[in-house]
C-alpha cells in the first residue's frame, strides 16, 4: 500500500457535486472572516439544505489592524464575536476558536496533530479548506502565509492522519478514534474544477462579510465580492449569476 496515487498527465479533473450527500461540513481556515470570503455562499447555501456545518478558525486574528489605538486582546475579542455573528448569519452550528496568534503559523507536526484532533472531534463528511499552492492571484495581491500554512497542515490532518491509527497516538488516549474523510473541497484554488451556484445566498454572504466590521472598515465588500463571484458564475456550466470556485477531492482507502 502506498500514500502515492498515480494520476496520468491527460487526466482531466472530475468536478464535485454542487449539494454533497455530506450530512457534516468542517470549514478550516486562518482568520476570522476567511471562511466568508473564500466559501461564505456555499456554506449559507449547504446550510440551507439542511447540512451541519463547523468552522474551524486557527488564529485570533489579533494583528488585523493598522489602528494605532488597537490591542491585540481588544482586535482578538472583536474578531471573535464577529466571527460569531457572521457564522451565525450564513447558518453554521458551531466555531471552534484554535487561539492561536496571527500571522505566527507553520505547517508544523504540533498544528497537524490539533487539527487532526479536531477532524476526530468533529467526524465532518466533507472538509472545506484553503489552497497551500497559492501564493499569489495577479499582480495586486500576494497569500498571506496563514493562508498557505494552515492549508497545508489542514490536508496532512486530512490525509493521512486523520485516519490512521498510528499517527499521534496521544489522541488514543484522548478517546479520538481514526477518521476518514472522503470529500474535500479546495476553496478558490489555482486549478479550479466545481463550481457552486450561490446566487440566491449571494446577499447572505455580503451580510456575512459585513459583520467582520473591524476588518471591513470603510470598504464595502458589496460590488467587489459580487463581480468576484460573477466571474464565478460564467464558468459554471450553465453560467448563473454568482458561483464559487473549488477543486474537488474524493478520497478512497
Amino acid at each position: 500500500m502506498t500514500d502515492k496515487q498515480q494520476v496520468m498527465p491527460d487526466e482531466k479533473p472530475t468536478a464535485g457535486p454542487e449539494s454533497p450527500e455530506a450530512a457534516r461540513v468542517l470549514a478550516i481556515f486562518p482568520h476570522p472572516d476567511d471562511a466568508e470570503f473564500s466559501c461564505g455562499g456555499t456554506v449559507a447555501r449547504w446550510a440551507a439544505e439542511g447540512r451541519e456545518i463547523t468552522f474551524c478558525v486557527v488564529t485570533n486574528g489579533d494583528r488585523g489592524s493598522d489602528d494605532p489605538a488597537m490591542t491585540p486582546a481588544l482586535l482578538a475579542e472583536t474578531r471573535r464575536r464577529e466571527q460569531i455573528e457572521a457564522a451565525s448569519i450564513l447558518g453554521v452550528k458551531d466555531v471552534i476558536f484554535m487561539g492561536r496568534q496571527d500571522g505566527t503559523i507553520v505547517p508544523d507536526l504540533d498544528l497537524r496533530r490539533d487539527l487532526t484532533r479536531v477532524l476526530r472531534q468533529v467526524r465532518p463528511d466533507a472538509v472545506i479548506t484553503g489552497d497551500p499552492s497559492r501564493y499569489w492571484s495577479g499582480n495586486e495581491y500576494i497569500n498571506h502565509p496563514d493562508h498557505r500554512a494552515v492549508a497545508e497542515a489542514a490536508l496532512a490532518a486530512i490525509f493521512p492522519s486523520a485516519g490512521n491509527r498510528l499517527y499521534f497516538p496521544e489522541l488514543l488516549v484522548e478517546g479520538l478514534e481514526p477518521y476518514k474523510i472522503k470529500q474535500v473541497y479546495i476553496s478558490s484554488p489555482a486549478d479550479a474544477d466545481t463550481f457552486i451556484d450561490i446566487s440566491d445566498f449571494m446577499e447572505r454572504k455580503i451580510e456575512a462579510l459585513r459583520a467582520h466590521a473591524c476588518q471591513m472598515g470603510d470598504w464595502d465588500p458589496d460590488e467587489p465580492v459580487r463581480e468576484w463571484n460573477a466571474a464565478d458564475g460564467k464558468r459554471h456550466d450553465p453560467p448563473v449569476a454568482y458561483a464559487e470556485d473549488f477543486r474537488y477531492f474524493q478520497i478512497s482507502g
